[in-house]
């Protein structure tokens, strides 16, 4: 069986679905999710790991800056744990927008993963 490794930051988990063929799955899920929040982004197939990452942390800073309810029904849509939000030491929204889309990341990457091994 197939297992995950421990992943610890936004470039780690791109890294690992490109290693297992699963970028294009990734970027799928979030903009099957992104749709489903009612949030017109969209994230092109073959977009770079580096503009995904900077679209998405841009998406989440201008979400949590001008449209807060959008934000957390996103973030609900997706299924960030809200233990996690909570748990977050960071003091500005630069930093906040950074962590949440990590937890964005790290969520769809889930989604992605279990979907292609079970």
């Amino acid at each position: 069986m197939n297992k995950t490794k421990s992943v610890l930051t936004s470039d780690e988990i791109i890294i690992q679905s490109e290693e297992l063929q699963l970028y294009e799955s990734l970027v799928f899920q979030l903009n099957k999710d992104f749709k489903r929040a009612n949030i017109n982004i969209e994230f092109i197939k073959d977009i770079s790991p580096s503009d995904l990452t900077l679209k998405l942390n841009n998406a989440i800073l201008d979400l949590i800056l001008n449209n807060y309810s959008k934000y957390l029904n996103l973030l609900y849509i997706i299924d960030v744990s809200e233990e996690k939000i909570k748990k977050t030491e960071v003091n500005n929204t630069h930093e906040i927008s950074k962590k949440i889309t990590y937890f964005i990341l790290l969520r769809e990457w889930q989604k992605v993963w279990f979907k292609n091994n079970y």
